[in-house]
């Protein structure tokens, strides 16, 4: 392989281990080491921003809490202020969780189950 050719593959896979997908609101961020990290959208302060240590800490959060959550719910595990609010968004908006946002006020995150996602499809005839 030639010096040219390696340089684009290195290239190539930093830019697929330190992805950052946008959404409506949140926005999530793979970084080199392996940490995942939640932010609203477009903002640049670490105010803005949760790090986990990988996506599937991040996952395990979400395995933990209730069917019905809420920011007191994601507050319980140590996350605070307006963290919490942007979690419970991001769950909402980010397609590897079955989950959408029941409510605004106050804002409830609710994991919808294979059921709730059935759509019936009925043929004439």
């Amino acid at each position: 392989m030639s010096r040219d050719a390696a340089a684009d593959l290195q290239d190539a896979i930093g830019s697929a281990l330190t992805e950052k997908r946008e959404f409506f609101r949140t926005a999530g961020e793979y970084r080199q080491d392996g940490s995942y990290v939640v932010s609203r959208r477009g903002a640049d302060s670490t105010g803005n921003a949760k790090v986990f240590a990988s996506f599937e800490e991040l996952r395990r959060l979400y395995d933990r809490l209730p069917e019905t959550f809420t920011a007191e719910d994601v507050g319980r595990t140590g996350i605070t202020g307006s963290r919490r609010h942007m979690i419970i968004r991001h769950f909402g908006e980010h397609p590897a969780f079955d989950c959408r946002i029941a409510r605004r006020n106050p804002l409830t995150g609710e994991k919808e189950s294979p059921e709730q996602n059935t759509e019936v499809e009925l043929v004439a005839d």
